[in-house]
């Protein structure tokens, strides 16, 4: 019981950290920031599936499934976001880069 009470603590208390580090990051640099995190979030989603593989009862296993679902949209949503970044640095056929 100690331990899990000690894993809440950690939990809660990387919530507050992530949130509040996030909210002081300048919106100029959100979209880098994304795409470096996509690693970090390709970890989760690790641990995420090893958790819903195993077999430590249904309430773990359905917890798993969820931090899954979360970890693939965030990865795949990271990923999309950096896309369109990068796409504004390409070069197109017209001066200036512009696109229709």
């Amino acid at each position: 019981m100690h331990l899990q009470l000690i894993q809440i603590y950690v939990f809660v208390l990387a919530g507050f950290v992530g949130f509040f580090t996030i909210t002081r990051v300048p919106a100029l640099l959100h979209t880098p920031l994304m795409s470096a995190t996509n690693a970090i979030s390709a970890i989760s989603l690790v641990g995420s599936l090893v958790m819903a593989g195993a077999d430590h009862g249904s309430l773990a296993t359905i917890l798993g499934f969820v931090a899954v679902t979360c970890a693939t949209i965030n990865v795949v949503g990271g990923f999309i976001i950096t896309d369109r970044m990068l796409k504004m640095f390409r070069r197109g056929g017209r001066p200036g880069g512009a696109r229709r």
